[in-house]
């Protein structure tokens, strides 16, 4: 009985102070609803942004299931985290299939999320690099793609079912585990495959980083490129506008792609430094400091992570104007959007009003300077002769004034 309180007492000496508990959950707190807020928002403003033709249905698309996965990973992850990793760590009260199930999903959404983001550069380097090619394979090329995600992810997780679960300590020269000390955690007799599945993981989760980088520096090549005599002719300027329409929302695209793998390093790095631990030494073989290490690593590396589930909204903000002004006309309750067309035709209209209102006032100053141009070329009569033009009044020129030309012109006096 007295080595029982002996190892309890060690172990709850690494646990957080009560201050940092209470900090962490305020932090754990504001994360979990800035992300479901902004994950939401993001749900209903890029839906809306695609049925008024603002956003592509690909994009649009890739955008919701991105989001999904984040929320996924705020709701299923931080209470759970919350509870058994801040307040208490060192016991868990869920049972053992619960500790499997919530490893599975918390593991498969993570990397839905890094898929999706591969998915969605793919998409986007075909469209930029390939359009060709992009336009031969469209269809359900989309769905496809975001379904090969989300079963890539489910089976990158699928080994965590059988090498996770709840697990005592038991100290040495003891065969039984020490009460109120069980763990949801990697199993000894299955670490083997617990090993293997978390660097098969951080494999991918390297891999797309580097194909996602590859893939964004190849658009911002094509980018660079001068336009072709297709795009920059001069047989018409609104297929020049069209062009760099079209290009700034590539360039948009792009910004969001660079962004978002930036915060992927930085935010998923600490989180894959503490599972590699795990999986680099086996927990009997762990020292005193090697777990000093890890507890405290690990509330960072946690609130790192659960953070680049919020910054996707925030990244959305920062590439993309349109995006930005629905997301805060949605923050605050109204959200008026036009049909792209719509506005398009209203302001091809105005523009033809304007004009049509400018051509009477033109059609009034060239009859006047014709008129001009007659009365000079045409020799005086005979009453000209004898009432000769008042020399007081203004001589007429070849160029109209402003005054003539806002009003009507009046016949030259013959009298």
């Amino acid at each position: 009985m007295e080595q029982n309180e002996e190892v309890q007492r060690d172990w709850k000496e690494l646990e957080p102070s009560h201050e940092v508990k209470i900090f962490l959950t305020v932090l754990y707190s504001l994360i979990l609803v800035l992300g479901i807020l902004g994950n939401s928002v993001t749900i209903h403003v890029s839906q809306r942004l695609q049925r008024s033709g603002y956003l592509q249905k690909t994009v649009t698309d890739h955008m919701l299931s991105l989001a999904c996965s984040d929320l996924l990973v705020l709701l299923i992850g931080m209470p759970v985290e919350l509870y058994s990793a801040i307040w208490f760590p060192f016991s868990s009260s869920s049972g053992d299939a619960a500790c499997r199930i919530y490893s599975f999903l918390f593991e498969a959404c993570s990397y839905a999320t890094v898929l999706n983001i591969a998915s969605l550069s793919f998409e986007r380097y075909l469209a930029i690099c390939h359009p060709f090619r992009y336009k031969a394979v469209s269809g359900s090329r989309t769905t496809k793609l975001l379904l090969s995600a989300w079963i890539s992810s489910a089976l990158v997780a699928l080994p965590l079912l059988v090498a996770t679960g709840t697990e005592g300590v038991i100290p040495e020269g003891r065969r039984t585990p020490v009460q109120n000390l069980t763990f949801c955690t990697n199993l000894s007799q299955h670490w083997v495959m617990y090993r293997t599945s978390i660097f098969t993981a951080f494999t991918l989760y390297l891999l797309v980083l580097g194909g996602v980088a590859f893939m964004c520096r190849a658009m911002i090549a094509v980018l660079r490129a001068p336009m072709g005599p297709n795009e920059s002719g001069t047989n018409g300027a609104g297929a020049k506008h069209e062009s760099a329409r079209l290009k700034a929302s590539r360039k948009q695209t792009i910004l969001f792609l660079v962004l978002i793998v930036c915060a992927l390093l930085v935010c998923w790095m600490p989180n894959q430094i503490r599972r590699l631990m795990t999986a680099a030494v086996p927990k009997s073989a762990w020292t005193v400091s090697y777990l000093r290490s890890y507890v405290k690593l690990h509330p960072v590396a946690d609130s790192f992570f659960y953070l680049s589930s919020v910054l996707n909204p925030l990244l959305y903000n920062l590439s993309s104007r349109q995006f930005r002004s629905a997301f805060l006309q949605t923050l605050l309750c109204r959200l008026s959007l036009q049909h792209v067309n719509r506005r398009t035709l209203e302001s091809s209209q105005a523009t033809k009003s304007s004009r049509n209102t400018f051509r009477p006032l033109l059609r009034r100053s060239l009859d006047h300077i014709r008129m001009v141009t007659g009365d000079r070329s045409t020799p005086p009569s005979s009453a000209e002769r004898q009432n000769p033009p008042n020399p007081t009044d203004r001589p007429l020129t070849s160029e109209p004034q402003e005054d003539e030309i806002n009003q009507p012109t009046a016949l030259p006096n013959t009298n």
